[in-house]
């Protein structure tokens, strides 16, 4: 599965390349050649466009640049749970667009061995040869336990070194909203925030209101996890999630049917039909990004 995995993923990052004529940018910006990296993508216009720009944020997990849910891609096709579809019509519509790549947040490298001590030297009647053997086999056998019950994730194997000032979600956001989205030329921003994207939205308006209200026209939000109370959202940006935010969220009702808020924040709709991934293309693109309330 893991083999399946890379190969979405690397498949998912040339249609964006090939495809959508996406490019990527490298993070952070002075990148060191003995550092670890990280990247987005950026459509030609995306920085230049003086009209409009789409910042697309995926949730948490496995999932990285370009992709809504791997369920989908796997179980339905490339429309469901990518995000091309979102890309291709922005474009359509004269945005420029910014794909978030918010998981990519450590590189992992192969722990170093420890040497293996040397056994103590013990007083034995029993010939050198034999003993030779003897340890061989028990070594075998040691390996072969290890081998098989191994942890796929070779945990103790491996460490992770964290990309800098990108090493979470939500650093993520906050380092390409400072040093991408607030520098773009666009007079009018339009977000689509899917799961823990939502979150680390408001963990980014928690630091950078005054900008983000200047600068933001409206948040499409899918089955957001974000919690107002937990991330100690103050007042006034309850007041403005309520004015320039919608969550559709996965349900039975029809489309766009209110859904009783579970917090006095944005309001929640239905997504049309409820999807085992939590993402849904009935998401419609008309009231994802051109949700300017």
């Amino acid at each position: 599965m893991q083999g399946h995995c890379i190969i979405i993923t690397q498949y998912v990052y040339e249609l964006l390349e090939k495809k959508c004529n996406m490019t990527k940018v490298i993070l952070p910006v002075d990148v060191t050649e003995e550092e670890p990296r990280s990247f987005i993508y950026l459509s030609a216009d995306a920085m230049s466009n003086p009209a409009k720009l789409l910042v697309l944020i995926q949730g948490d997990g496995v999932v990285r640049a370009g992709q809504w849910a791997r369920r989908l891609i796997i179980n339905q096709d490339l429309d469901s749970g990518t995000q091309i579809p979102f890309i291709t019509r922005a474009k359509e519509e004269g945005y420029g667009v910014m794909v978030l790549n918010p998981n990519e947040n450590h590189l992992e490298v192969e722990r170093p061995a420890k040497p293996t001590p040397l056994p103590s030297p013990e007083v034995s009647d029993e010939p050198a040869e034999k003993r030779e053997r003897k340890d061989e086999r028990e070594s075998k056998k040691k390996r072969d336990f290890y081998e098989k019950y191994r942890n796929p994730q070779k945990e103790g194997e491996t460490e992770q070194i964290p990309i800098r000032e990108n090493s979470s979600p939500e650093e993520h956001l906050l380092y390409v909203w400072d040093h991408f989205v607030s520098n773009a030329a666009a007079r009018n921003v339009f977000i689509v925030a899917h799961s823990y994207g939502g979150l680390s939205l408001v963990e980014l308006m928690s630091q950078r209101e005054a900008q983000v209200k200047n600068r933001v026209c409206a948040v499409a939000m899918t089955d957001s996890v974000h919690n107002i109370w937990h991330q100690d959202a103050s007042k006034s940006i309850q007041e403005w999630l309520q004015q320039h935010c919608r969550n559709w969220v996965s349900s039975p009702e029809p489309l766009d049917t209110p859904v009783e808020p579970m917090l006095p924040d944005c309001p929640r709709l239905s997504a049309g039909r409820v999807c085992d991934s939590g993402f849904n293309t009935a998401y419609t693109f008309h009231l994802s990004i051109s949700l300017n309330l």
